[in-house]
């Protein structure tokens, strides 16, 4: 069953396109990756299906809703958490979580609890003095407080270091196996892979690659390693193949997924000693479609 839809959708300021016929679906129970530079238009889909701005064309809709004219029943099932986050100066850590349990009707203290002691958060000290790191601790903790239905979560991470970047997902994980769903947008692809069931990338305000990371795996190169007792004779000669370095016997190149058995059919013949691959990751992916492309990663 779907949770989030979202139809072609276009958004213009003035002359400007910042989307161009998106579309994207989120599943119930599914952790959905949403990455793209600086500018590509992640954030400006994200207000519109929270209801802050208003599509130029197109069709959002939430728990089969109107995100712009439902926006108020819709956010008492979702949860939000920005990249930036920027908290009342004068009240405590403890009394913002709080406050947005309440907002959405949920009274879990022991929940709170647990996560407060999980992000490592002192929940006495004025939102004020709270570095960048604290604050978002603040709204994740906020969120996964609140027992939504539908998490958005933009650029969650910043700020914090490596040990709660890990607490942070196993939080994720606990949510998905609860059948809640998740839309993440973030720059950390090794966090997009561990995490995410299905990924859509967005350049310049267009999808230009959607699907499970399975499916995409085919659109990367593999990196292989050879050490042979023969020279390699006509490598650079084989279909798919990229990227060769020699030195002496052993050669390190690059080759598309979908020709990895020809290859290593015809450099067998050479009588390998050593043979590496690492297999491509997301990461590959990305850097294939922007490379050259000039945008802030």
């Amino acid at each position: 069953m779907s949770i989030l839809n979202i139809r072609n959708l276009t958004k213009k300021f003035g002359d400007f396109t910042a989307l161009d016929g998106v579309n994207l679906k989120v599943n119930r129970g599914e952790i959905y990756g949403f990455i793209g530079p600086n500018g590509a238009g992640k954030t400006t889909t994200i207000r519109i299906l929270l209801g802050i701005l208003k599509a130029t064309y197109g069709e959002v809709t939430i728990f089969g809703k109107d995100a712009w004219k439902d926006a108020v029943e819709i956010h008492k099932q979702i949860a939000y958490v920005p990249g930036d986050v920027n908290l009342w100066s004068n009240i405590t850590g403890g009394e913002v979580i709080d406050l947005f349990v309440k907002l959405r009707g949920s009274n879990n203290k022991s929940r709170r609890e647990e996560l407060i002691e999980k992000f490592d958060l002192d929940p006495s000290k004025k939102c004020r003095n709270y570095s960048k790191g604290n604050r978002q601790k603040v709204a994740l903790i906020a969120a996964f407080a609140s027992d939504a239905d539908l998490y958005v979560l933009d650029e969650p991470t910043s700020g914090l270091d490596p040990l709660m970047e890990q607490v942070f997902q196993e939080c994720v994980l606990e949510e998905k196996k609860k059948g809640k769903s998740i839309l993440l947008s973030s720059h950390i692809l090794s966090e997009v892979e561990r995490l995410c069931d299905k990924v859509s990338i967005i350049r310049q305000g267009k999808i230009i690659e959607a699907g499970s990371l399975y499916d995409l795996r085919h659109l990367t190169r593999t990196n292989i390693l050879l050490e042979t007792k023969q020279r390699i004779q006509s490598l650079n000669e084989m279909k798919g193949v990229h990227g060769i370095e020699e030195n002496n016997n052993s050669v390190s190149f690059q080759v598309d997924t979908e020709e990895i058995g020809n290859v290593i059919k015809y450099v067998s013949q050479f009588e390998i000693v050593k043979f590496e691959s690492a297999s491509p990751t997301l990461e590959d992916l990305f850097m294939r479609h922007y490379k050259g492309d000039g945008g802030v990663l």
